[in-house]
């Protein structure tokens, strides 16, 4: 969750303010094309960090320095439309700076406040029962030596750090995250998430922290596939075409029952960002072996 410090013209607005006052535990509801779709546990608090780079024209209006904080975001079973229950929360919104206007529509801020009092009911209509989504502590975590730079690095907060070091392993925020997007394996198509791994598509030792966390930088893959992947011994097409290294050898794939010439589904514009790296870098690199 990103917002800029100031417009390009320098601007400040109040709504700004609200990301500095975002603790590790809070309760963030998630509004779009005008309904709560999601509901999130803030990780950190907020830090400073360079404008994301997917936000198109849409953000060039903003300043390059914002506010950022980690949120580990779950979509809701049954999204709703404030608008529909006007009766129930009107009073209940903030008399200044509320998210949502008089007629139920929504207004485009960054972030606001409600009142506990809001938050529940909120949560009641939702059907929201288990909120108890644990923050990561390093003090539960061992290293790996990639890892290390990391966790030295001075300028990452304590609680964002144990956050990046899980998604590097497939867990946590950016698993999650990729659930929002991915819902089985590309190539297999399995679909329990128990037997798929988060894989991202940028590896994890080149990304920057942002990338690291982006849902759009991850697919769900079946073990096997998932270490051809990393591996560099295939990659995709933008467009869902096979690509397989002719250092494969030549049965693997036959062997797993995979068949290269049928494509997988087309990726999106955000995951296409992350696939020309992987072909470029990943696979290439198996190339050149």
């Amino acid at each position: 969750m990103w917002s800029p410090k100031q417009n390009a013209n320098g601007a400040k607005s109040a709504y700004y303010d609200f990301m500095t006052q975002v603790m590790p535990g809070d309760i963030v509801f998630s509004y779009a094309n005008g309904f709560i779709i999601a509901v999130g546990v803030a990780l950190t608090s907020a830090y400073t960090s360079r404008k994301p780079r997917n936000f198109g024209k849409a953000g060039e209006v903003w300043s390059n320095d914002g506010w950022r904080v980690d949120v580990d975001f779950k979509r809701v079973t049954a999204p709703i439309s404030p608008k529909n229950h006007l009766g129930i929360i009107t009073a209940m919104l903030p008399k200044k700076y509320s998210p949502i206007k008089p007629n139920g529509k929504g207004n485009q801020v960054y972030l606001t406040s409600i009142s506990d009092v809001l938050g529940q009911t909120l949560l009641g209509l939702l059907a929201v029962d288990d909120i108890d989504w644990p923050v990561a502590d390093l003090s539960e975590l061992s290293f790996e030596p990639e890892e290390q730079e990391l966790i030295l690095d001075q300028t990452v907060p304590e609680t964002q750090k144990a956050t990046l070091i899980l998604a590097r392993r497939g867990q946590g925020v950016f698993r999650n995250r990729v659930a929002n997007f991915e819902g089985s394996c590309r190539v297999t198509g399995v679909d329990k998430p128990e037997l798929l791994i988060a894989s991202h598509i940028k590896p994890w030792g080149s990304s920057d922290n942002e990338e690291r966390l982006n849902g759009h930088n991850g697919l769900f893959l079946s073990p096997h596939i998932d270490k051809l992947f990393d591996s560099g011994f295939i990659s995709f097409e933008d467009n869902g075409e096979f690509l397989v290294s002719p250092l494969l050898d030549g049965d693997v794939l036959s062997k797993w029952n995979v068949d290269p010439q049928e494509k997988v589904k087309k990726f999106g514009q955000e995951q296409s960002y992350f696939l020309e790296t992987h072909r470029a870098t990943v696979f290439k690199r198996a190339l050149a072996r």
